[in-house]
């Protein structure tokens, strides 16, 4: 399997800028989430530092995404703040040992998701991370 491109970053700068101002409203996204795709499944993110993790995530009819992450055998996390809006999704995982990542990334033309994730706590601690489940 390969990782994401070097260029992953750079391409997500909109959905991390859009991500950060604020929510779009619940209507665009509602149609948005319905015509493009839906991540409510069970799939593991491979990341470029291999701390790979699986979770299991339910995806509302606006795009409003919620579940469960687990890395390892011991360490789990909690999804929040996340949404899928078009073709981008954006979401927090609360890690039970105090971290706390966040997720940005988009569908692909293949159907992978693909993006960057960034701790939290230590902004300068980023990698990417793809899926090899098409949505």
């Amino acid at each position: 399997m390969s990782e994401c491109p070097a260029s992953a970053p750079s391409t997500l700068a909109p959905a991390a800028q859009a991500a950060a101002a604020h929510r779009p409203s619940a209507a665009p996204l509602a149609a948005a989430a319905a015509a493009d795709f839906n991540v409510g499944r069970i799939w593991t993110i491979y990341q470029s530092n291999s701390a790979n993790a699986t979770l299991s995530v339910t995806q509302d009819a606006q795009g409003n995404l919620t579940g469960i992450a687990r890395t390892g055998s011991s360490t789990t996390g909690t999804i929040e703040q996340g949404f899928v809006d078009g073709t981008s999704l954006y979401f927090v995982i609360a890690w039970s040992d105090g971290a706390r990542g966040r997720y940005l990334g988009a569908r692909g033309s293949d159907g992978r998701l693909s993006g960057v994730t960034t701790d939290l706590t230590h902004p300068t601690s980023q990698a990417t991370w793809y899926t090899t489940w098409t949505f």
